[in-house]
């Protein structure tokens, strides 16, 4: 039973997820990020470099033992998920953007993805095999995680108003997705979880507040517009705990692996909405406190 979980239902649970964000996307996305060249580098830099940075001294400073260690690596190395374009919106972010640099991130994870958690296997010495050569592990990334987002891109631009319909649907089956995703990854191991929770929760809320704030601050610091700064925070703050969980299961072969992505993907949510009330753009609002008494 939990071979066939491993190997069918978390790859074609990921694969609806994906499939659900390419159904949002078209090729213009991806040029999109041209527009704003200074803030998509930053954005850039910050989820390929500080964020695996400051994980790994998180990791030092809590001492975790090998295979969470390399579990929170591949966490951070994991490209935003499609919550952070819903949270984009919900917090006035430039949603455009954050659509663009979530096509952009999902393509640089066929390499970023399994180099750093080769180097992470080699320096904390887990005892799990690495995830293959580089062309092996891009042709695996690629197949789970890239393929059902480009099949959704042509399904938009073959039937865009089909696109239109479904994207909301699949939207929701994609958060229903990521629950049942969790819920059976903490499931499966359990016992080591009860033992692990208090380090890992505490860990992951550091990590995903950091990121965050990383997210927001840095490229505000390089002039951002505080819209395009709410779309880095959560693209750069929400990680895909779901593809994190199904490349430790499905490629990795190992469940303890996916625990901090399991712990992570609980405690995010909330993380992240109370992040979202601190730094929401309110010019909206006090736009329309304005407006509504002179209407009157």
């Amino acid at each position: 039973m939990g071979s066939v979980f491993t190997t069918v239902a978390l790859p074609v649970a990921l694969a609806i997820v994906m499939l659900g964000l390419g159904l949002g996307l078209a090729r213009a996305d991806f040029l999109r990020v041209l527009r704003h060249p200074k803030v998509t580098i930053v954005a850039l830099v910050c989820q390929i470099l500080v964020l695996p940075a400051t994980c790994f001294l998180l990791i030092l400073a809590f001492g975790l033992p090998p295979a969470l260690a390399v579990g929170m690596m591949l966490l951070a190395a994991a490209p935003g998920g499609t919550s952070a374009n819903l949270f984009s919106h919900l917090f006035r972010g430039d949603v455009a953007l954050n659509i663009s640099l979530t096509a952009v991130n999902s393509v640089l994870a066929l390499v970023s993805l399994p180099v750093l958690v080769n180097l992470s296997i080699s320096y904390f010495g887990a005892g799990t095999a690495e995830i293959g050569t580089q062309a092996k592990t891009a042709i695996d990334v690629f197949v789970i995680v890239l393929l059902p987002v480009i099949v959704g891109m042509l399904l938009r631009s073959r039937r865009p108003a089909w696109a239109d319909r479904m994207e909301r649907p699949v939207r929701i089956a994609s958060f229903a997705i990521l629950v049942l995703v969790l819920l059976a990854a903490i499931a499966t191991n359990w016992d080591l979880l009860a033992q692990e929770f208090g380090r890992l929760s505490v860990i992951t809320v550091l990590f995903c507040l950091l990121s965050l704030s990383v997210g927001f601050v840095v490229p505000r610091l390089f002039g951002a517009p505080r819209r395009q700064a709410i779309a880095t925070s959560f693209e750069i703050g929400i990680h895909n705990a779901t593809l994190a969980i199904v490349v430790a299961q499905t490629v990795l072969g190992s469940t303890e692996l996916s625990l901090p992505a399991a712990v992570y993907g609980v405690l995010m949510l909330p993380l992240a909405f109370a992040f979202g009330t601190l730094i929401r753009d309110r010019s909206v609002i006090r736009d329309r406190s304005v407006v509504r008494p002179g209407a009157a």
